[in-house]
C-alpha cells in the first residue's frame, strides 16, 4: 500500500502536468500488476461500497484517542474530512507498531472487502487493530479506502496518458479498454497494457467524444457549409451496443443502464449485430422530447412500474454511428458516419435520428436558437463534417452553443464548510427568495466565486452568524448573489415547490439589498418561460 500512499502524496504536491504523468508512469513501472490494478481503480475515480458505518468509525476513533464527543465534532467540523480527522487523532494517541508491508491487493482482497460480511464487534476488532499498525500517512489513505472516499488529484486523461506511455500504446486504445465495468486484478491489468490483446469485449463502449463550449462568435467558425448543426438534446448521453446477441446501454458516466430503459433495449434487438450508436436517452412522446424532469422520474426509481413507464416513455435519439457490422468507424469523417447512420435507421422509426438544422447562414441559426426552450432542448451542437470521432474533450471540431442560462437574484441564508483543502472555509451555500415577507430556500450552490471572494465571504459569514447547526451556520440575510441555472421544474418534494437544475453563482451582487432579491412568484414564472 505504501507505493499508492507515496503516489498520492506526490500527485498532491505538484500542479505540473508533466510531473504528475512522470509519477504515474513510475508507479505503474514499479508496482506489481495485481497492486497496480487496484491503484488504477482508485486513480480513475472508482469507489468500493461503504462497508462500515461512519458513526461506528467516529465512535471507535473517539474511544481510542480518548477524545470527548464535543471535541471530536468540533475538530471534524474544522477539518471537514472523517478519514483525516481519525488519522490525526490516532497519530497523536499512540505510535504505530512496526509491521511487515502488505501489498495493496492483499489489503483490499484479504482485509477491507471481507469486512462487509462481518458484524460490528468483529469489524471493530479488526479495524482498530490495523489502526495501531499504520503511520498517519498510511492510516489516512486506508481510512479513505475504507469509507469509499479515496479520490486522487488527477484526471482520467492524465491516467490514460501515463498508461499509454508506460505500455507503448495509443491513448485511444487505453481509454477504450478502460471503459465500462472491470474488476481490478492482475489479469485485467496485464490485458490492459498488452500490445496484442483483443479489444473485442462485446459489452465495452467507446470513450465518449465531448463538445467544448462555444465562447467566441459563431461566425468565427467560418463557412457554414463545413458544419453540421443539431439541437442539443436535454437527456442522458449514452451508447447503445448490439454485439454477439447482447444488448448494452451505457451512460456517459460509464454506468450500465440497460435495465432502466427496457423499451430501448427491446428496440435494439432490431439493430444488426456489431452496431454501436452514440446518442441521447430522452423522455419522448408524440414525436417530440419531453422536459428532462420527466426523465428524472425514472432515474431515481428502484422499481419501474407501468405507471412510471407510461409517464416518462423513453427513446434513444441517435446522432452518430461508431460501429457497423463490427467495424470501428470512429476514424472516418462525420459526413460518412452520418450517411451510414441514416441508411441504417431509415426503416427503424423506433430510433429517431437527431435532425440536421437546414439553415444556410449563422444568422438564421441564431434566430432558430431562440426556439430552444419551447422545444425542450439546450441550444445547438455544431460539428465539423470532416471530423473523426475522437475521445475526451478535444477542441476544434465539436462545439456546444447553449442557450443563455436562467438567472435569479437570491439571498444567502446558510453556509456549510467545504471539503479537502477547503474544509476550513465556508464554501457551500444555501440561497433563498422572497415568499411574501419570508425568505424561502430554493437552491444550494458552491461554485462560481474566486478564491479571494470565498475568503472574503468566509470572514463575513463568521462575523455575521446567527445560529449554528453542527457545521452549518445560519447567517444574517444581507448578501445577495446572482445565480445561474439551466432549468426549472415544479417539485412537490421541495418546500419552495420548485427545483433548479445545475445552480451556480454568477456574481456577488454587493450593489443590491436583500429587498431587491427576486420572489418565488417570479421564479415560478420561468417554468414555462420562452428562450
Amino acid at each position: 500500500m505504501r507505493r499508492l500512499v507515496d503516489l498520492y502524496e506526490e500527485l498532491d504536491s505538484t500542479t505540473s502536468t508533466n510531473a504528475k504523468v512522470d509519477a504515474l508512469v513510475d508507479y505503474f513501472r514499479r508496482t506489481p500488476p495485481e497492486d497496480a490494478a487496484w491503484g488504477l481503480f482508485f486513480l480513475t475515480g472508482r469507489r468500493i461500497k461503504r462497508l462500515v458505518p461512519s458513526k461506528a468509525l467516529k465512535q471507535w476513533a473517539r474511544e481510542l484517542s480518548d477524545t470527548p464527543e464535543w471535541l471530536f465534532d468540533e475538530a471534524y467540523a474544522s477539518v471537514g474530512d472523517l478519514a483525516e480527522i481519525i488519522a490525526l487523532l490516532l497519530d497523536s494517541a499512540e505510535q504505530p507498531q512496526v509491521t511487515e508491508e502488505l501489498p495493496l491487493s492483499r489489503w483490499m482482497e484479504e482485509r477491507i472487502l471481507p469486512l462487509g460480511g462481518l458484524a460490528l464487534p468483529e469489524q471493530r476488532e479488526r479495524i482498530t487493530g490495523w489502526w495501531h499498525t499504520l503511520p498517519r500517512r498510511e492510516l489516512f489513505v486506508f481510512n479513505k479506502m475504507l469509507t469509499g472516499e479515496l479520490r486522487v488529484g488527477v484526471s482520467d486523461t492524465l491516467v490514460v496518458r501515463a498508461l499509454a506511455q508506460y505500455a507503448g500504446l495509443p491513448p485511444a486504445a487505453v481509454s477504450h479498454r478502460l471503459m465500462g465495468t472491470w474488476a481490478p486484478s492482475r489479469a485485467f491489468f496485464e490485458q490492459l497494457v498488452a500490445p496484442d490483446v483483443s479489444d473485442g469485449d462485446r459489452s465495452r463502449p467507446y470513450p465518449f467524444y465531448l463538445a467544448s463550449p462555444l465562447e467566441q462568435p459563431v461566425e468565427s467558425l467560418g463557412d457554414r457549409s463545413e458544419w453540421m448543426v443539431e439541437w442539443k438534446w436535454d437527456g442522458i448521453r449514452g451508447q447503445l451496443i448490439h454485439r454477439q446477441g447482447g444488448i448494452y446501454l451505457w451512460s456517459r458516466g460509464e454506468e450500465l443502464v440497460t435495465e432502466r430503459y427496457p423499451e430501448i433495449a427491446k428496440a435494439a434487438t432490431s439493430l444488426p449485430p456489431g452496431t454501436v450508436l452514440d446518442g441521447e436517452i430522452l423522455a419522448y412522446e408524440d414525436g417530440r422530447p419531453l422536459p428532462f424532469a420527466r426523465l428524472q422520474r425514472r432515474i431515481g426509481r428502484q422499481k419501474l412500474t407501468a405507471k412510471v413507464l407510461a409517464e416518462a416513455p423513453a427513446v434513444f435519439m441517435a446522432y452518430d454511428l461508431l460501429e457497423e457490422n463490427g467495424e470501428d468507424l470512429r476514424a472516418r469523417p462525420l459526413r460518412e458516419r452520418r450517411a451510414r447512420l441514416e441508411a441504417l435507421l431509415r426503416d427503424k422509426p423506433q430510433f429517431p435520428i437527431s435532425p440536421r438544422l437546414p439553415a444556410d447562414t449563422w444568422e438564421e441559426l441564431a434566430q432558430a436558437r431562440r426556439e430552444s426552450r419551447e422545444r425542450n432542448v439546450e441550444g445547438f451542437m455544431i460539428k465539423r463534417l470532416e471530423s473523426p470521432y475522437q475521445h475526451g474533450r478535444k477542441r476544434g471540431d465539436w462545439w456546444k452553443w447553449k442557450i443563455d442560462p436562467f438567472t435569479v437574484d437570491a439571498v444567502l441564508l446558510y453556509a456549510h464548510p467545504g471539503h479537502g483543502k477547503r474544509a476550513a472555509l465556508y464554501t457551500d451555500y444555501t440561497f433563498a427568495v422572497w415568499k411574501g415577507e419570508e425568505l424561502l430556500p430554493v437552491a444550494k450552490a458552491y461554485s462560481g466565486l474566486t478564491d479571494e471572494e470565498i475568503a472574503r465571504l468566509d470572514r463575513w459569514i463568521r462575523a455575521h452568524t446567527k445560529e449554528k447547526f453542527g457545521p452549518v451556520r445560519s447567517v444574517e440575510p444581507a448578501q445577495v448573489f446572482e445565480l445561474h441555472f439551466e432549468g426549472i421544474a415544479a417539485s412537490p418534494r421541495h418546500k419552495s415547490g420548485v427545483a433548479l437544475r445545475f445552480p451556480r453563482i454568477a456574481r456577488w451582487r454587493s450593489d443590491k439589498k436583500p429587498k431587491d432579491a427576486d420572489s418565488l412568484d417570479q421564479l415560478k414564472e420561468l417554468i414555462h418561460a420562452p428562450t
